[in-house]
Order: structure tokens, then C-alpha cells, then sequence
């Protein structure tokens, strides 16, 4: 099991396109993908867990993978994060 806190750093937060690379990314592990939010824990699997959670520029998350591929996931939502979703353009 791995724990990955990772900072929010777009400048939108998280709204339905990142929250939709998540979903990509999550959906296609075999593990199980947890995030943690202001004391809320959601399957990170279902764009609708994670668009009611309404995750602001500069907060802290907490995903917690589960599996047989739990590595190679936690690499992509961290590549993900460090990339600003791929939306800001600096």
C-alpha cells in the first residue's frame, strides 16, 4: 500500500478536466485508488467522488493505492500533479 500527498497546484483546482485525468489514471490500475480530502475519502475511480469534493488551488490531497501495480500508478498521478494537469501554460 502506498500513501502519496500530493499539493494541488493548477490554478483551477480540481474541476471536471483534471478530475478526469485522475479518473484515466485510476480506472486503469488494477489496484484500488483512494483519495483523502478535508476528512472526505472517495473511490478516485468515479469522476462524481471527485468533482463533489470541489478541491481548491493549493490544497493537499492524499491518494492511497492499493495493488499489483500500485507503484506505476502512484508515479502517474504524481507526474500528473507536478505537471499542473497539463492546463497551466508556463
Amino acid at each position: 500500500m502506498i500513501n502519496l500527498k500530493l499539493v494541488v497546484q493548477n490554478s483551477l483546482g480540481i474541476h471536471a478536466r483534471p478530475a478526469g485525468r485522475i479518473v484515466n489514471i485510476s480506472g486503469s490500475a488494477q489496484s484500488s485508488v483512494e483519495l483523502i480530502y478535508s476528512g472526505q475519502r472517495v473511490n478516485a475511480k468515479s469522476i462524481l467522488n471527485l468533482m463533489m469534493l470541489a478541491i481548491e488551488p493549493g490544497s493537499e490531497v492524499e491518494f492511497i493505492i492499493d495493488g499489483s501495480d500500485e507503484e506505476k500508478t502512484a508515479q502517474q498521478l504524481k507526474d500528473l500533479f507536478e505537471n499542473k494537469f497539463y492546463e497551466d501554460a508556463t
